[in-house]
């Protein structure tokens, strides 16, 4: 065993394998980086959809009205299953 690590010593590294912890450690920086400005647009996005549902919400002023009762005495509705399968 000691002369394999003594012919893997003399072995030169290859060029690229020297720079591969750097190129590895500046992509998750830059990882990193996307993640965050992920965040932030999100929060942001998040923001101006709330303030867009207020301003929407006090904008309009119409008071919300109540739908009448439904009475089986009243008047026939035009849209009644019943009327739109009359063959008539």
């Amino acid at each position: 065993m000691d002369e394999q690590l003594q012919i893997l010593k003399a072995v030169d590294l290859p060029e690229g394998l020297e720079m591969l912890d750097e190129r590895i450690l500046h992509a998750l920086a830059g990882r990193q980086r996307e993640a965050f400005a992920t965040r932030r647009l999100m929060a942001l996005a998040a923001f101006v959809s709330l303030g867009g549902g207020i301003i929407a919400g006090s904008a309009v002023s119409a008071p919300a009205v109540a739908a009448s009762p439904i009475s089986p005495l009243g008047p026939v509705n035009v849209l009644a299953p019943s009327t739109l399968l009359d063959t008539h």
